[in-house]
């Protein structure tokens, strides 16, 4: 621990983690944020008492560097901003919240990364760390910071952690026992810019690891295989679509590891509560993590039989009048509004989609709109775009919103047997709501009040 200040920056969840565990262990923190907050009484006590402070502001900003040999950033502040572009010409270590935690832990991890699937994966992680007979925690993008988590984890314990590319963005020495990349498509091209960026950020989960550690990757995103070469740990791959001659694979339904000369057949899909492509795909990666930490079969089998949807992922909301509705407010980006539409193989969905618009491409999932909905309900900032995109895809029944309750209304006005309502945005929520778990709660709310 350096010993010079460290500035924190960014005072929300994961700044605030950060800042009051490093305040416990004596170190003078200075939790800074561009705009005016306020942060809870003990919190304000615990960096007072080491010398440290809240502050907000460039003028705030202006005379913390002399103090300090570290900055950790807070996921939502860019490398590229000005005061970090400072912090790091001034000298100082600027390093991420998950560097930090990292530091500070000595115990195991598995961590988790790829475009879509994280909070899933990392969940079914965590309840089969749950049968393991040390303790283990989950963090990192879901939950508390990852910092705040490892806290009281003993050495021998394991931690599941879901990393975004923003988290990833600067460590230096993190290197988990087993990394996972999910699949890469397109998303916050508005931070990364370029796809090659955005696929460097994800490569950090595995960059350090060696022959002791475990590299976990898609077989089936040409992708996320290829980065096999960038890896110097073991490579296990995992594919719903192909028997590995060493994986975890599906075969005849079946969930199978095929590891040192061993088959095991973990359980089978019809098992399970959870369905579409991608979920198989989450599944299939969380085995293999269970698996390198040493859960048994059996553990991990009890585990997926009893699992239901995480909150906001292809959420069963209720049915009215026999149609089911279904919150995918997660849904951020236009690949996890098509695993989304995937997973219903009848089709007949009325989709509620739009929002602050990411200026991702639009065409591949029009033209599975064409042919997985029967209406299309466009609401939010992207509407306009969406429109033009779907009716240069053929897309006929496609009407617009004022409001997200007017979306809803419109949908249900509709909706008859055998159609399901689907609520999967491809877009992110900030120009409506302060986060997708927010617009996912309005959108069942508004279900529930719907008349019988």
């Amino acid at each position: 621990m350096v010993q010079k200040a460290v500035i924190v920056y960014g005072a929300g969840i994961s700044g605030r983690g950060a800042a009051q565990v490093l305040a416990q262990r004596g170190q003078q923190v200075f939790l800074y944020n561009d705009a005016p907050c306020e942060i809870d009484a003990e919190l304000a006590q615990e960096l007072a008492a080491c010398g440290g402070a809240l502050v907000f502001g460039p003028k705030g900003f202006a005379g913390l560097l002399a103090k300090a040999g570290q900055m950790v950033l807070s996921p939502g502040v860019p490398c590229d901003a000005p005061h970090v572009l400072e912090a790091e010409n001034y000298g100082l270590e600027v390093i991420s919240e998950i560097e930090l935690g990292y530091r500070l832990y000595g115990g195991h991890i598995a961590a988790i990364t790829g475009t879509n699937g994280k909070t899933t994966t990392t969940t079914i992680v965590g309840e089969m760390f749950k049968r393991l007979p040390v303790p283990s925690a989950v963090g990192g993008n879901i939950g508390l910071a990852l910092s705040k988590e490892v806290e009281h984890l003993p050495d021998n314990g394991w931690l599941a952690a879901e990393l975004s590319s923003f988290q990833l963005e600067k460590v230096k020495d993190f290197c988990p026992d087993i990394a996972v990349v999910l699949n890469l498509t397109p998303d916050h091209l508005e931070r990364h810019r370029t796809m090659k960026a955005y696929g460097e950020a994800k490569k950090n989960i595995f960059r350090r690891q060696g022959p002791q550690q475990i590299t976990v990757l898609n077989y089936d995103d040409p992708e996320v295989r290829g980065w096999a070469a960038a890896s110097k740990g073991q490579i296990c791959y995992f594919s719903r679509k192909a028997c590995l001659n060493a994986g975890i694979f599906m075969q005849n339904g079946n969930f199978v590891i095929k590891w040192n000369n061993t088959t095991n057949v973990v359980c089978n899909i019809d098992e399970l509560h959870l369905f579409g492509g991608h979920n198989e795909e989450n599944v299939l990666a969380a085995i293999a993590c269970g698996y390198f930490a040493g859960v048994s079969i059996a553990d991990m089998a009890d585990v997926l039989r009893n699992f239901h949807s995480i909150e906001h992922r292809l959420e069963y909301v209720r049915t009215i009048k026999g149609v089911p509705y279904y919150n995918d407010s997660k849904a951020t980006n236009t690949d996890s509004a098509i695993k989304a539409l995937e997973a219903f193989k009848d089709g007949h969905i009325i989709l509620l989609a739009g929002g602050h618009d990411k200026l991702t491409e639009l065409e591949p999932m029009m033209r599975l709109v064409k042919e997985k909905c029967d209406a299309l309900i466009l609401l939010g900032e992207a509407k306009e775009r969406f429109y033009r995109a779907a009716v240069d895809c053929g897309v006929e029944h496609i009407l617009l919103a004022d409001s997200f309750e007017d979306a809803v209304r419109q949908a249900y006005a509709m909706a008859l047997p055998p159609q399901v309502v689907l609520l999967s945005p491809a877009c992110s929520s900030y120009d409506m709501f302060k986060n997708y778990p927010e617009r996912g709660r309005c959108f069942k709310q508004l279900v529930n009040d719907l008349p019988q």
